[in-house]
């Protein structure tokens, strides 16, 4: 059976679109000052609770040096595997961690992962793929293990029986509360973001560990035999590595294409500037005002970013209008109004020549000069069959319109173009969207 590759759309959510190309630049860059501070900070603090574990955790393995080689290489090998999925960057680690906890000495297993996460990263410092003092981050990202260490340590028993699945159970859960406590306060005193808003970041990762946590269980089963059965992973790691590098190389490949729809709404702009100053010139002020109607009226992501596209290439068609009509100095006669009232499907067809991003804007820029009250152009489309964005690119484009200089007119006063706005609501434009363009305007 064979199933559909995912559609490139898919990829280009914006809200997560900006979440892995802010997580690429961070991890890539030197870290800021309160950044060291708080790693710092966290060291000391994982330092102390690794020598309390110690102190209280039953000594009940003692593995040899091989074995603690074989471990924590393994754990290294886990950390160079690195998935991007959604808003998380997740780590097959939970498939080594597990052995970790039922064949090392519970109360140094921390330090341990700690040592597989610096080995782990050494190609990059070698490298200089990224800067020496990212390894300040190693105790924040090896806070987790903790959690686990402390619940086994606390049961007692460190020999991985079918029939204690309830207390690793609680481990697991106890890994998922430290780590998000460790991340959300390390982000929160570096970047002052609220800890709640973590949450939706973790999702994903947590899955991941729940899905591979019974692998590693199974694993120690094996290795308490024999330590070497650990090796029974790496051939899934290195299959999760292949998934993990076409997974980049897609998300790539999407990157690249939203910028290059981006490149083009731009390059369309600059041709309708080119033909006619002011229509470039207003198509620019719109964006501006749409972008901020969006935000009051707190659409999402994906919406906000048609608004975008759409505030910018909603006059495009008038490149098809012969320029002496648009620029006429005097009123319009009815046969002119009639050809400049196609200017909203001529772009249309423009934009769906494009394809993608664009050319599903372009359904949008059609609806552009619709009227709630069902009078407007092309469709006499009324009310909520008009698409909320192009309500929105309608009102801001009205009042941009007003409170420009044209040919045939001076600008109108800022409070007579709201004045006209909401005499006009309910009939032209949408009443919440005037409301939120007067908020907007204060």
């Amino acid at each position: 059976m064979t199933t559909a590759a995912p559609s490139v759309s898919a990829e280009l959510d914006p809200e997560v679109q900006h979440h892995v190309e802010q997580s690429r630049a961070m991890a890539s860059g030197r870290l800021r000052q309160r950044a060291r501070r708080g790693s710092v900070t966290i060291a000391i603090s994982f330092s102390a609770a690794v020598a309390a574990l110690v102190a209280f955790a039953p000594h009940q393995h003692h593995p040899s040096l091989p074995t603690i080689v074989l471990l924590v290489g393994a754990y290294a090998l886990a950390t160079r595997v690195e998935f991007e999925v959604r808003t998380a960057l997740a780590l097959p680690t939970e498939l080594v961690l597990v052995p970790m906890l039922f064949l090392l000495p519970i109360g140094y297993v921390p330090l341990f992962v700690a040592a597989g996460l610096f080995v782990g990263r050494l190609p990059d410092f070698a490298r200089r793929r990224v800067p020496l003092d990212r390894a300040l981050l190693i105790a924040p990202n090896a806070w987790h293990s903790l959690g686990p260490a402390a619940v086994l340590a606390i049961y007692g028993d460190t020999t991985p029986k079918l029939e204690n699945l309830p207390v690793y159970a609680a481990a697991l859960g106890a890994q998922f509360v430290v780590e998000f406590a460790c991340a959300a306060s390390f982000d929160w005193y570096v970047n002052g973001v609220a800890p709640t808003t973590q949450l939706p970041f973790m999702g994903w990762a947590v899955l991941v560990d729940s899905a591979l946590a019974p692998i590693g269980l199974a694993v120690a089963l094996a290795a308490q035999e024999h330590a070497g059965a650990v090796l029974l992973v790496l051939p899934l790691l290195a299959l999760l590595a292949e998934f993990a590098r076409e997974r980049r190389a897609r998300i790539d490949h999407a990157l690249e294409l939203s910028h290059a729809y981006r490149g083009t709404a731009l390059l369309l702009g600059d041709v309708v500037e080119a033909d006619d100053a002011y229509t470039g010139l207003h198509s620019r002020d719109v964006v501006s005002l749409v972008l901020d109607v969006c935000d009051r009226l707190g659409v999402d992501a994906r919406e906000r970013r048609d608004a975008e596209f759409a505030a910018l290439l909603h006059d495009v068609g008038k490149i098809k209008i012969p320029s002496e009509i648009i620029n006429k100095p005097g009123k319009l006669s009815d046969e002119e109004f009639e050809l400049i009232k196609t200017h909203t499907i001529e772009g249309e067809q423009l934009l769906s020549q494009v394809g993608g991003l664009v050319g599903d804007v372009g359904r949008i820029v059609r609806s552009c000069h619709e009227d709630w009250d069902g009078t407007g152009y092309p469709d006499g489309l009324a009310g909520e069959e008009i698409p909320l964005v192009a309500r929105i690119v309608r009102c801001c484009d009205a009042y941009s319109a007003m409170t420009t200089d044209r040919s045939y007119r001076e600008a109108l006063p800022r409070s007579e173009a709201l004045a006209e706005l909401r005499r006009c609501s309910g009939t032209d434009f949408d009443p919440d969207v005037v409301d939120a363009l007067a908020a907007v305007l204060g």
